[in-house]
């Protein structure tokens, strides 16, 4: 089946590189993109068109690195540091997990809310429990998001959240064995290193080898998250090192954070084909510091942006995108780097996500379609006719969900305002 989309069509097929068609159209087969035309192809003339008027079309946020029961405690414990925010909020909320009507509420609107802010793709944490994590596959898949969710393994420093060795392993089996759902699938998850014992990583390391499934965790937060692995793995050097001696450390592995890793770090993410996956509001909130990102993509790694909820305040990868700007401007103040362009961060926060899961950036051809559709008319007028990627630059910052008119995911139409 053909689908025309119609509007001011905005999209970075390469690192800091803006492509624009004013009024342009977007042919859809089947949900696979064809092409982006300045002009409607003869061939098409007789299909139906779904005109947006003057509204951007841009391509859909993917949300790389976020923890699903923490959505329930968003904006809170913002004055506190990361491990005493662990204890204070994170894993009494993770518990109530138990819980499975509580998981129910909250991963349903949980989807909802991240359809309606524009992201369709996702990497995420849920919590240790198999029923909830099970639940929150199952509402991501009915509403239309898309992307990999993991049953967070911890057999020690969790408090009420924490499970036994024996009890992490058996569960994860049993959550594996069950899913079951197209768009939704399983990523090993040890939550990071100092809440799971060897043991733990040994047999996480074999399951993701042996069913040749991706991996994600934390790296290089926040210094005394470092010290405190240094404490727990004397044999280690470096923080990456506790992933790597279990099998953990693999080709496309998505490793959150990095605020601190070094040049040695960086070359061995490079090397293993590990992601960073940078979460600018999160390590600013929790003190954390700044991520050394340009250096990163400088050095050849692949970088995605997350939101970090609840670390992160907002589901809006608009606003994490903008934010990640800000942080470069922190960060160049710092060191020198030169910061990001709207560009490049689009990029960050659409194009690379999108291509961890295959896609090719930008609305390329055979790519299915991952769009979102932006009415900008109600914002306040401006003293000159502002150019497409001016109106980007303002969205950008100023967006909020009601200027989201439509989102596509996988080529289908899965929310309108």
């Amino acid at each position: 089946m053909t689908t025309i989309l119609r509007g001011n069509i905005l999209h970075t097929p390469a690192f800091g590189r803006l492509e624009t068609a004013p009024g342009g159209f977007l042919i859809l087969e089947d949900g696979v993109i064809e092409g982006v035309f300045e002009r409607l192809p003869e061939r098409y003339a007789a299909c139906p068109v779904t005109d947006y008027g003057g509204a951007l079309i841009l391509p859909s946020f993917a949300d790389m690195h976020l923890h699903a029961p923490q959505y329930a405690m968003m904006s809170m414990g913002m004055d506190l540091p990361l491990l005493d925010w662990l204890d204070t909020y994170t894993f009494r909320t993770e518990a109530r997990y138990e819980d499975t009507d509580f998981a129910r509420e909250v991963y349903r609107q949980l989807a909802r809310d991240l359809l309606a802010w524009g992201t369709t793709r996702v990497v995420m944490f849920a919590s240790r429990h198999t029923d909830a994590t099970l639940i929150l596959m199952e509402e991501l898949e009915r509403a239309g998001v898309t992307g990999l969710v993991g049953k967070v393994n911890m057999d020690r420093n969790g408090g009420p959240a924490q499970e036994t060795t024996e009890d992490s392993i058996r569960e994860t089996l049993r959550w594996l064995e069950n899913c079951h759902f197209e768009h939704i699938k399983p990523i090993i998850t040890p939550r990071f290193t100092p809440s799971c014992t060897d043991g733990l990583m040994a047999e996480l390391g074999k399951i993701a080898r042996e069913r040749n499934l991706p991996v994600q965790s934390h790296l290089s937060e926040n210094t005394g998250e470092i010290a405190w692995v240094k404490e727990l793995h004397p044999d280690c050097g470096q923080y990456w090192e506790t992933y790597k001696k279990y099998g953990l450390w693999k080709d496309g592995a998505l490793m959150a954070h990095c605020v601190h890793s070094d040049r040695r770090e960086q070359e061995a993410m490079a090397e293993a084909g590990v992601w960073a996956v940078h979460c600018a509001a999160s390590n600013l909130n929790l003190c954390s510091g700044t991520a050394p990102v340009r250096e990163m993509i400088d050095r050849g790694l692949r970088v995605a942006l997350g939101s970090d909820v609840a670390g992160g305040e907002t589901l809006s990868m608009a606003h994490m995108t903008a934010m990640t700007i800000r942080a470069s401007k922190l960060k160049q103040m710092e060191t020198g780097a030169p910061f990001f362009t709207v560009p490049e961060a689009l990029y960050l926060g659409t194009a690379a996500g999108h291509r961890y899961f295959g896609a090719k950036g930008g609305f390329q051809p055979g790519d299915a379609l991952h769009a979102v559709v932006v009415d900008d008319s109600d914002m306040p007028a401006s003293a000159k006719e502002l150019s497409l990627a001016e109106r980007l630059e303002r969205i950008l910052y100023n967006m909020e969900r009601k200027h989201i008119k439509a989102v596509y995911s996988e080529g289908r139409l899965v929310h309108r305002a």
